[in-house]
């Protein structure tokens, strides 16, 4: 049986153990060393590796990704923390300009081995500039890769991927997550970029969630069990690429769809979800319209009854199924 640890655990133990495997990885964001990172998932790697390879920053998220854009095209492997994804927004020009695009500028013969980790989401009452979902930006973007893994074995699994991958890689950790238990092998495992997971089998809806609402998913698919529906909840763990395959095999089989996310729904990654559904075979197979259930198209409010009421939860995955079936 394997052990349990938390979320925050995993990314941990997989950053030390590839600092441990390749001297050319280092950490570098600001608080990240002897203060832990914001939440505390970098504790104790300074001890371990030293002031060099976990480099406490400014605070400048421009400075941090400029920094590791020009530490990965000369032959590092860095891994920058962006403490809230929010500020995101200050490096930009970084991210979107300059690390998604010199592979191709310079014909393969640069490359940009980066992993910009970054904590999203809301729920903790952080308000409107520190619980944002911007993950749709990025799957935006030619050159990014973009993972979002929901338990503590994909979290260790796709950072190690992402660390060795050698392209930029915007890897987005969700912050209710960071104490959530799950089993976790000790040794070097990898989860690839681009396979999603079927986390439980049905055959009468297909639900497509990611991050948080993976966990909301599997809880109301319990619920939902009770009353003879049968939920098959299928996690894509990376957005970019997007493993389209899994997602209309598993519509074929349910002949329903609702996919679920926490960001605002105008612009979201649901509509490129549905529309790869609706743009395949599965088409012919579908007994209802695949539908969204998204954030409200709001800013994400202080006040926590509000800030709840603007992310899916359980009981609405739950309504929101009961609807399609019933179609």
């Amino acid at each position: 049986m394997l052990r349990e640890i938390t979320y925050a655990e995993a990314i941990r133990e997989a950053l030390r153990q590839e600092m441990q495997r390749d001297k050319s990885v280092f950490l570098l964001g600001e608080d990240i060393g002897i203060y832990g990172g914001a939440f505390g998932v970098t504790y104790g790697l300074v001890e371990e590796f030293g002031e060099e390879r976990v480099r406490d920053t400014p605070i400048s998220e421009l400075a941090i990704v400029g920094a590791a854009v020009g530490a990965a095209l000369t032959g590092m492997r860095p891994v920058a923390e962006i403490m809230f994804m929010d500020f995101v927004t200050l490096a930009m020009e970084q991210i979107v300009n300059q690390a998604a695009k010199l592979r191709f500028m310079f014909g393969g013969k640069a490359k940009v081995p980066m992993v910009l980790r970054t904590a999203a989401g809301s729920g903790t009452g952080a308000a409107a500039q520190h619980s944002q979902s911007l993950e749709a930006w990025f799957m935006h973007v030619p050159g990014l890769k973009v993972a979002m893994p929901s338990t503590p074995y994909d979290a260790k699994g796709l950072l190690l991927s992402s660390i060795r991958d050698d392209n930029p890689i915007i890897f987005i950790e969700h912050k209710l997550l960071y104490k959530k238990k799950g089993p976790v092998p000790e040794g070097d495992y990898t989860v690839p970029l681009g396979v999603a997971d079927v986390k439980r089998e049905g055959r009468d809806i297909t639900v497509v969630p990611t991050s948080i609402m993976v966990h909301r998913a599997l809880a109301a698919a319990e619920k939902l069990a009770q009353e003879g529906i049968s939920v098959e909840v299928i996690d894509p763990r990376t957005l970019k690429p997007l493993d389209s395959e899994a997602i209309i095999r598993s519509v074929m089989k349910t002949g329903r769809a609702l996919v679920v996310h926490e960001a605002c729904k105008t612009g979201g990654i649901g509509g490129e979800i549905v529309a790869r559904i609706v743009e395949s075979e599965a088409f012919d197979y579908l007994e209802a319209p695949v539908r969204r259930l998204c954030g409200l198209d709001i800013p994400i409010p202080y006040n926590r009854n509000l800030e709840r009421h603007a992310a899916p939860q359980e009981e609405d995955i739950v309504r929101a199924v009961r609807e399609l079936v019933s179609e």
